[in-house]
């Protein structure tokens, strides 16, 4: 059963969080959402992580302006203030022990800016997963469209965003309706209903202001030199062969930067690879974790 509580961010902000799993677990699993999405992504991740053999504790949470977070000032929506977020939420439910940090998409991107703002946080880290996420480069394209016509994209996503229709919407839309953009976008062609549910009930909840308001920061993301932190962590670098907005090509340039990291490609998923493929990439960062248990001993 989850535990949900508050964790007050620097300035404030009230930041959902669920924790799963033995309080007394050896190593504390700390998981970050994507853009758009919610700590609901990383549900099936987080169950079989704390009722596995070797049971974890699982801290999930809410990034500001995001699932049951406060909405925000779109200026304090940055990767940097991700960052400094989640060493909030890391110094408030896992102040002590080894940990292992896991980000899917923007997630991914801001366990590199915390390793920029706040590298003390890095000590404690014996495993890091970076899930369908990218070091840099987003500027290039755009939600899967090729560089030829994602300016045109971008065009038309500019004067969405400056409508009023826009800011005083409450929510992207219905699910009954965006489902099949979505899963376009966003899945493989064998993803389960469940997977096609989930994604859809988290994006089209999403406030717009939090979809315009991080795109210059994602736009602007450029943290290769970043990943030097995790050179000496045991790192699992996953996604999927058919990943619209962070490809294998994003995943290929984080493993250059960090040669020794293990890279897992899985066939026929897409962006959402928490859902797609949960046994998979549970089993990738339970291994983390059976290896802080040895590293710690």
């Amino acid at each position: 059963m989850s535990v949900r509580r508050s964790v007050p961010a620097a300035d404030g902000v009230a930041l959902n969080v669920e924790i799963d799993g033995p309080a007394d677990a050896p190593v504390t699993v700390v998981l970050a959402h994507g853009w758009t999405l919610d700590l609901r992504i990383w549900g099936p991740v987080a169950r079989s992580l704390a009722d596995g053999p070797a049971p974890a504790r699982v801290v999930r949470y809410d990034h500001r302006g995001h699932g049951g977070s406060a909405a925000v000032d779109p200026a304090t929506m940055t990767i940097e203030q991700l960052a400094d977020d989640l060493a909030e939420v890391i110094a408030a439910t896992a102040p002590h022990g080894p940990l292992v940090l896991g980000g899917h998409s923007m997630g991914g991107m801001t366990l590199m800016a915390l390793a920029e703002r706040h590298p003390e946080a890095l000590d404690r880290t014996a495993g890091v997963a970076l899930v369908s996420t990218a070091s840099g480069g987003l500027g290039d394209g755009m939600l899967g469209l090729s560089p030829r016509t994602a300016p045109l994209a971008r065009r038309f996503e500019e004067r969405v965003y400056g409508s009023r229709r826009w800011s005083t919407r409450s929510r992207i839309g219905r699910p009954r309706l965006l489902t099949p953009a979505l899963n376009w976008l966003l899945l493989g062609r064998d993803a389960d209903p469940e997977a096609q549910r989930i994604t859809a009930e988290m994006v089209c909840s999403c406030h717009p202001l939090t979809v315009s308001g991080f795109r210059p920061t994602l736009n602007a993301h450029e943290r290769d030199a970043a990943l030097e932190a995790f050179a000496s962590i045991p790192t699992a670098v996953l996604v999927g062969s058919r990943d619209r907005l962070t490809p294998v090509a994003a995943t290929r340039r984080i493993g250059a930067a960090l040669p020794l990291a293990e890279t897992t490609i899985y066939p026929g998923a897409g962006h959402m690879l928490p859902l797609e493929r949960a046994v998979g990439v549970g089993g990738r960062i339970s291994a983390l974790v059976a290896g802080a248990v040895l590293a710690d001993r």
